[in-house]
């Protein structure tokens, strides 16, 4: 069954963002995938929702040190079955977080990774195909850091380019959303 939702964001992001092409046609491929590619089953790999959350200003991201994989990463997780990947960001972000008041920007692709997921225990290694949004935070900023992590921290966005052992996607979104307020 192909979804037109995810469909019709792959093809605006394809025109946004032309230099992702390739990558934007793997995402396509997979959703034409004879094989549901929204559960966590497909073993090859599969679609996960990701939030690129930022403070109502706009100036600074929530970031988790994510426990299994020991890395700062954005909030995000498995579909497990939910078509609709933009409201699989947003719960993710909610059951990471903690934080109330949550909204979608604006429901649109900001951004797509394809990453390896190392074997653990009994899952044999995969794809995470990731599709990530824009989540604003409300006015409450106090998180409270859930089990899938051992810390979270509200970063200045613009601080997080100088660092360099960040994480090559989470410097993309950076630079993407610091182009996107210019």
């Amino acid at each position: 069954m192909v979804d037109a939702t995810l469909q019709q964001q792959l093809a605006a992001y394809r025109l946004r963002w032309p230099e992702e092409a390739a990558l934007t046609e793997q995402f396509a491929q997979l959703l034409d995938d004879a094989t549901d590619p929204f559960v966590r089953e497909r073993v090859e790999g599969h679609f996960t929702g990701s939030a690129w959350v930022v403070s109502a200003d706009g100036t600074r991201t929530l970031l988790t040190h994510h426990r299994k994989l020991q890395r700062w990463l954005q909030l995000g997780g498995h579909a497990d079955g939910d078509r609709d990947l933009a409201q699989v960001a947003l719960r993710e972000a909610e059951e990471e977080s903690g934080l109330g008041g949550l909204r979608l920007a604006d429901g649109q692709l900001f951004d797509l990774d394809r990453h390896w997921i190392p074997a653990r225990g009994d899952v044999a290694g995969h794809w995470h195909f990731d599709a990530r949004y824009v989540v604003v935070a409300g006015a409450d900023e106090a998180f409270k850091v859930s089990e899938e992590s051992l810390a979270l921290a509200w970063r200045p966005i613009g601080e997080l380019l100088a660092e360099p052992e960040l994480d090559p996607s989470l410097r993309r979104m950076a630079e993407k959303w610091l182009e996107s307020r210019d």
